[in-house]
């Protein structure tokens, strides 16, 4: 199973505040762990809102809002994808993980939807695209 563990933002991350080099350094351990251990897929920290943008759908029509967001609660500022053989198994990595702020924080974990999750909506036509736009991710990716 893949996981989606989210690291949310707070007042100092949303604010640009930087890690410090021994946080750099506790995170770069945990990551190393996750690596060794056939976990991690895949891991970014994400600059503040304040340099992203929101979308909102309406029917057919768009408005993009510019950042920053209001709710820091809400944000987002890094994440890891995982592979894990249970929820259980991603709770144990995420609780062994650095405090990724400089006070509070939390960590969300979300199962990654699997083509057998959609079931018979998931027809073999899409699925057979599914699999071609992953075997075009992974060549341009150059894995």
């Amino acid at each position: 199973m893949r996981f989606m563990i989210i690291v949310k933002a707070d007042k100092n991350s949303e604010a640009g505040i930087m890690p410090s080099e021994q946080m750099l350094a506790d995170m770069g351990r945990f990551n190393e762990e996750l690596v060794k251990a056939g976990v991690m897929l895949a891991g970014e920290g994400l600059h503040p809102s304040s340099k992203g943008a929101r979308v909102r759908f309406s029917g057919k029509d768009r408005s993009v809002t510019d950042g920053p967001f209001a709710e820091t609660k809400e944000l987002i500022a890094g994440f890891w994808l995982w592979q894990c053989a249970s929820l259980q198994e991603a709770i144990d990595w995420v609780k062994r993980c650095p405090n990724p702020m400089l006070g509070e924080s939390e960590i969300e974990i979300r199962q990654v939807f699997e083509a057998e999750d959609f079931g018979d909506a998931f027809t073999p036509e899409l699925r057979e695209q599914e699999e071609r736009l992953r075997a075009e991710i992974t060549r341009q990716s150059g894995q």
